[in-house]
This record gives C-alpha cells, structure tokens and sequence, in this order.
C-alpha cells in the first residue's frame, strides 16, 4: 500500500456547480502555479519525528490504518495485535506530524504511541484511561519504501516509479511520459478488465479486432509489451492469444503505462511504450475486503480480497484474490464467463532479506465470440450501417483460455544502501476455439449475399518464460552522490496454433438473414501449425548522475540478443510454407536523459531512444520486411503541486523510423490464405504532444485529465497510420461532499477523441474503399454512499447519453467494432 504526499486549504471548499465547467481547462493548470514551491530540507530520515506531512489514510481498521501511517511517516512501530483488534479508525486528512497522526488515528480508542529510545514509537493503553498496562506480545511495522503501491491510498497518484529505467524516480525526476491508474481510479470507475482501464489511460486508444482481442495504440503505434512487476513479456497480436489483456483488474495494485520508446528495459519494441502490471501485496495487518455487482445485460460478480500476516511475528504474510463475472452483451448471443485466483506470500528470510512467490489464474470461457469483427463494406464499396447488435458469429462459436502466471523474487539488501534483486515469471496459456464468422467477403447492399463463412476448430499454446536480476546502489564520485542500476533479462516466448480445415470454412451465408445457426464442424485434417518463437536476452546499464543539486543526467545502454523464429507449415497440398527467420547479436540501444530542477516540485526534462523492431509480415512477392529502426525523442516539463499531491506534465515528442509497414493496396502474400501483403515505408515519422494532470486538487477531489495530439506521416508529408485518432481528451473526478453528505462522493468524465479513417484497396474488390468514424465523446458518471467505514454502494452510468461509435477500425480484416451502449453497474463492497 502506498500514501500519497498531499497538501490543502484547512476549510473544505464548497462543491461549485461551475467546477465540472471549468475542468475541461484543467490542462492549463501546468501553465499557472497553484501553490508556492516548498524549500528542500534536510533529509527524509533526520525530519520523521518532526516534520509534518500530508496524509490521505481511509477509514476501515485500526491496525491497518496504523500500519499505513508508520510506513508513511517513516517511522517503526510496534504493537500488541490484540490491542488494536476489533477497533476501526476514521482515518487521516491533511497536515500533520508523527505525533498529533499517531493521536488522530487512536482518538477515541483509550490507546497511545509513545516514542521509545530506539527512536521508534510503541503502542499502549493510555495511561489516563481505567485499563491495566499489559506486556506486549510485539509487532513490529517497520517503515517500508511503499511510496510506489496504491492500494488503501485513496489517491490517483503514486510516489515512485521504476518502469523507465528500473531505478525508482518519482514522476518528475523520470525523463519520459508514464501514466498511472490506481487502485482507488480502479474502483470508482468500475474497471474491472485490461481494455476499460486503457480506455481511460492517457494518450492510449485501443480497437478490438474481434470480441476477445484489441489492439493498443499510442502515439500512432501499437503496444506489443507488457510487464509483470517489471519482468516483461511480449505481446503478439496475431497469434490470437493475448492472455496479457485477459487478466481481471481485481490481482493488481496498479498500472503503469509508459508512452514511447522502451527499449532499455524490453529490446526490440515499438516505439510506443509498455504496460507494467503491478500485482497486490500482501499487508502486514489483517485486512480484507468481499464485493458484489449487478449490471446491464444480466451482468453478475463477486470479489473477494484477503490480506494479513500468516505468523505470529509478521514476518510471513499472505494474500488471497478470488473473483468471478459473467455476463452477456449488447452483442447478439455474445456471452462471458471469467474465473480469476491469485496467491501470494512473502517472507522477510533475514534482516534486509525478503522473498515473495505467488501465482495468478485465469479461467475465460466466452460463447459467441467473433474470430472478427464484422464487414465494413459492402460489395459496392460504401461503408456498412448495420445495428449495433450485429455478431458475425455462430451461437455455437466459443474461445476457451486458461492462463497461469507463476512468479517469484527473491531481494536482499546489500551494505551502502546497495541492493540486488531476483525476478521470474512464467506464463503458461492453453486455448481451444470452435468459430464459425460470417466475415469472408463483402455483402451484396440489396440482398445480403455475397458472404462466406470463416472459421473451424483450433488447438493452441503458448509459454512464456522471464528473468531479471539487477543490482543497484548510490556511488559516489567528484564529491557527489549518483545511483546506478545494472543487470540482465532474458526472454522465452513459444507460441503454437494448430486450426483444423472443416466443412465450416466456405459456406455461403446470407449477413441480412444470418442469425447464428449453422451446422457445428464436422472432424478434419489440421490445416496448418502456425508457430511463433523468439529468444531474447540482454544486458543493461543505467546511471543516474547529479553534476549539481539541481541537475540529473541519465545515461544508459542496452546490449541484445535476439532470435525471431515464424513459420506457416500447411499440412496440406496447394499451399506454399512460410519461413521467416531473423538474429540479431550485440544489438545496442542507447538511452540518454536529462532533468533539470527549476524548484524542487518543477522539472525540465529532455530524452533519447533508438528503435528496433524485427517483422513478420511479407511484401507481395513473398519476402520478409527488414526490422524497423529508427530513433524517439521527448521533452518536456513535469510538476507536482499542491505539496506533491497533483502531478502534471507537458511533453513534445519526435519519432522517427525506416521500414515501417504499411499495406501494399490490393496485394496478397502469394501462396497463402489472402495474407495481406505490406510496402516498407522509408522516412516516417510521428510527432505529437501530451498534456497530463493528476492527483488531489482539495480533500475529497480528484482529478485525473489529459490531452493528447500525434500525426504520423510518410517522408514526402502524407499522413499515414490514419485508423488511430489524431486527438484524445480524457476527463475524469470525483468529491466527497461534506456535512450532513459526507457519506457521498459524486463522479463524472468524458472521453473525446477524433475522427479516424483508413483508405484501402482489398483484392476482392479491386477498387479503393475508404471507412470513417467521425469524432465523438463518451461521458460517464458515478456515485458512491459510505454507510459506515466498512459498508459502500457505488453505482456507475457509462455512456451516459448512448452514444453509438465504431470503436475500431481495422485495417487487417477490414472489418468494424462498435463500442458499449449505455450500461449500468451498482457494487456493494465490504471491508474488515
């Protein structure tokens, strides 16, 4: 758990009914200061008894509430667990020392903390109240570095990160753009799966290329890698496994999401960024939480959350997630079904020694699904306007995928504040599918005809395997004290797809009077094995030098490995086999960063990548693309207002590459199934800006808004890559009203984006067709009741005024996605 640094007026400001008014401004915060810079003191360490932070503790336990104000304040405190059992605190708002927290959280309780000569603070019966004074059977909550977890903050920021450049940076000392979505922004908007939280990230768009798979773009490019707690895994959309994007919101912490290039941490890689999946941990406190949620199209789950020391010392601690949702759609026959578990424990081996292992699994049986998503054109070359109920697919269509994630690290404390840590994941995920999709073709605009059915039967796997061991320390040199972070990844991915032909494939099919029934498959020869496999491995160097006070240069390199293997072995005559093979050794990816203090809350920041990407795709004469490489830059500006409880950020950016792909108009891969052909596109480059505000703007207010603006465009200015939004406005609060409404905490937003369109030239036509989604705005509110510190309702309207939008266009199948109608979610959520 983590708390945020906070600042605010003692009197709470009355709820204006111009203040929703005045929000879509909000980005011009980071143009006027909203409070005066705070001078920089004497060390964190020497100031814990006297200095007075900001604190945001919720209400619920004592001894959790305990726990969060000691690792906060920085300070250890030890405690009987029965002193605190049974009792709840009112939690913590505003200013205030070790002392006068420790006295708000106990008031009422007959208890104290007292300071004992170790420096630390001891928990007691008062010695004014009628009780005895007992020996204590002791707890120790030692001062943990939490500042980068946000579980129990109830904030929208966090403290720390490390996903840039694996050392841990608070967001304005780090040289590049990231976003975070907390475990509070989680819960009030209802974010349960991995698209509705990109949904709401700035500068991200995503588009769904069926029912169960999407694509991620940011600043014109997709995201093709994800990390676990750091340890990452590649992302390979065309396989038609993306267990990443199937995970339940209810394992993690929170998500941080870097916009641009990453390849110091992950190698090869778009220049578009990479999510860092946070996972919860364990407590040192018993706590816990059980949910349940009713919602449109008979939409059921439940939660539940367990968290707490498994010895008497506290020295091993555990936690336990288990959910399960179903529902079904706005989709005609389209229905999901999701089983989630997640374990963990943590032990502290020794003093400065902790290891942590767990596993996560997820269950997703959908019915219904779409291999995908249905025709955009008809034969005449116009754009569909079919309802938004439309399911290309069969009744009988379903996509099983069970996933299990294993993991473990292993941290030990070295002298000097020197550290190393161990990290492993392992990603197992097993798939079968039956689908039968009305998607071959383009239909007839009078009649419906013209269309075939698209699908079969299909076995598959895939395994993924990560490891990351670094080490990482201050130094010092000419006087100064610098940081510096080195170690090594290595990476396995094998992915393996097996479809089968059947009597599915190829039946005539009318879309205007398809309603899902057709005939199951019968059995088959397998048509194909579709095998991908990559190896990756890599060393890395960063360091972090302080010339002067108020001056920070990063430097960094990477050396890779990399062996890309991708094959279509058709198993039967008529077909040509594809091979496409690449290695790279010895490749280096240079990083460079520079940070300048203005004040100790404002920084000036400019950075530096290269780019390299290997490819599968071919052109029309069957050949392999050559990987894209290319350079990313960045600058910009980044404060924290408000004592460090508001966080806004300014960026430019400038990407530039060479062989990036791009569909060749009409053009197949000779010998295969239709696969599009593509042209290497010399000289793109993508340029934009990105404007970000986030964090707590009064008590009970938080904010989180972003606008963001890229173009990508070929090298003689034509604009390219023009099926993802040029512009992205995201918007979205809440406040907890005060008085006889304290209780309630009221919410809202709205997403804009622009229009998007693509132009292409599919063989089966022959003529060039163009698709379109003009611009639009999505708006969304919530409420939630706080009956009791235990006890909340929250309900959630999503398309508030019913919206009907393509979502996605996608440029592989030519085919479209519309987004959620308006729906209704109401949960009811209790904590202990």
């Amino acid at each position: 758990m983590s708390l945020q640094k906070s600042s605010h007026p003692t009197a709470r400001p009355a709820l204006a009914p111009v203040a929703l008014a005045l929000l879509a401004a909000l980005p011009l915060l980071s143009l006027v200061p909203l409070a005066p810079a705070h001078a920089q003191t004497a060390p964190l360490a020497a100031q814990a008894g006297t200095a007075r932070k900001t604190y945001q503790i919720p209400a619920g336990p004592l001894a959790g509430a305990l726990a969060r104000f000691a690792a906060a304040a920085g300070v250890a405190l030890s405690f009987d667990p029965a002193l605190a059992e049974g009792r709840q605190s009112s939690g913590l708002q505003g200013d205030h020392g070790v002392a006068s927290g420790f006295a708000a959280l106990l008031a009422g309780s007959s208890l104290e903390a007292v300071s004992s000569s170790d420096g630390g603070y001891v928990l007691r019966q008062s010695l004014l109240a009628d009780a005895p004074v007992s020996t204590l059977r002791e707890v120790k909550v030692q001062a943990q570095d939490l500042g980068n977890l946000s579980d129990g903050s109830g904030a929208y920021t966090i403290a720390a990160t490390s996903t840039a450049t694996k050392l841990s940076l608070a967001l304005r000392d780090t040289p590049q753009s990231i976003s975070v979505i907390t475990r509070q922004r989680m819960d009030d908007q209802n974010l349960n799966t991995m698209a509705s939280v990109l949904e709401q990230t700035p500068g991200i768009n995503i588009q769904h290329i069926d029912s169960e798979r999407f694509s991620i773009f940011s600043r014109g490019y997709g995201i093709d890698s994800y990390q676990f707690d750091g340890v990452p895994t590649t992302l390979v959309i065309t396989t038609t496994a993306t267990p990443q994007s199937t995970g339940d919101m209810a394992l993690y912490d929170h998500i941080e999401v870097l916009r641009g290039a990453a390849g110091l941490m992950t190698g090869a890689g778009e220049p578009s960024g990479t999510i860092n999946l946070v996972r919860k941990r364990p407590t040192a406190t018993l706590q816990g939480s059980a949910g349940a949620a009713l919602g449109t199209w008979d939409m059921r789950r439940a939660e539940v959350d367990v968290s707490g020391p498994l010895n008497t010392t506290g020295t091993v601690r555990g936690r336990v997630v288990a959910a399960h949702q179903q529902s079904d759609s706005f989709i005609d026959y389209y229905s999901q079904k999701k089983q989630v578990l997640y374990g963990i424990v943590e032990a502290d081996l020794a003093p400065g020694t902790l290891v942590s292992a767990g596993i996560d699994y997820t269950r997703s049986d959908p019915r219904g699904v779409s291999f995908a998503s249905f025709p955009l054109f008809y034969s005449d070359g116009g754009q569909t306007d079919f309802p938004r109920s439309v399911n290309p697919a069969s009744r009988w269509s379903s996509r099983k995928q069970n996933t299990l994630n294993a993991f473990a690290t292993l941290e030990h404390k070295l002298p000097s504040d020197w550290s190393v840590k161990l990290a492993l994941n392992h990603m197992y995920s097993k798939r079968t599918s039956k689908q039968a999709s009305a998607s071959w073709g383009f239909p007839d605009r009078a009649t419906g005809e013209n269309m075939m059915l698209f699908g079969g039967v299909g076995i598959g796997w895939q395994k993924q395997d990560g490891v990351d061991v670094q080490v990482q320390g201050p130094f010092e040199l000419f006087g100064r004290k610098h940081e510096v972070v080195a170690g090594f990844n290595y990476a396995k991915f094998d992915d393996r797809s097996s479809p089968d032909v059947t009597d599915v494939e190829g039946r005539p099919v009318n879309f205007y009077t398809w309603n899902g029934y057709t005939a199951e498959p019968s059995p088959a020869p397998v048509l194909l094995n579709n095998d991908t496999k990559i190896r990756q491995n890599g060393a890395y160097l960063a360091t972090r030098l302080k010339p002067t006070d108020d001056l920070a240069v990063i430097v960094g390199a990477r050396t890779s490995s990399y062996r890309y293997h991708y094959t279509f072995d058709y198993l039967q005559p008529g077909y040509t086999d594809q091979l496409t093979e690449y290695r790279a050794s010895g490749e280096v990816t240079p990083y460079a960063g520079v940070v300048y203090t203005v004040t100790p809350d404002h920084t000036l920041y400019a950075s530096f990548t290269s780019i390299f990407k290997p490819q599968s795709v071919r052109d029309r004469n069957g050949v392999g693309l050559d990987p894209r490489e290319g350079k990313s830059y960045e600058a910009g500006w980044k404060s924290a207002w408000l004592n460090r409880r508001v966080d806004a950020a300014v960026a430019l950016f400038e990407t530039r590459q060479d062989n990036l792909a791009e569909r060749d108009p009409g053009q197949v891969v000779p010998g295969s199934l239709n696969q599009p052909a593509y042209l290497a596109v010399a000289g793109a480059r993508t340029r934009g800006i990105d404007l970000e505000v986030t964090g707590q703007l009064a008590p009970g207010w938080n904010l989180s808004t972003s606008f963001s603006h890229s173009t990508t465009e070929d090298s003689k200015g034509v604009r390219i890559a023009t099926a993802a939004p040029v512009n992205l406005f995201k918007l979205w609060t809440t406040y907890r009203l005060g008085g006889a409404w304290q209780g309630l905490t009221i919410g809202g937003g709205a997403n804009r984006q622009s229009s998007m369109h693509f132009t292409a030239t599919p063989w089966q036509l022959g003529k060039a067709v163009t698709a379109r989604q003009q611009g639009y705005t999505i708006a969304n509110l919530m409420a939630r009741y706080q009956f009791n510190p235990r006890v909340a309702l929250t309900v959630n309207v999503n398309n508030l005024f019913d919206k009907t939008y393509l979502s996605s266009l996608d440029t592989t199948f030519y085919g479209g996605y519309f987004g959620d109608p308006r729906n209704v979610a109401a949960s009811l959520k209790y904590q202990f």
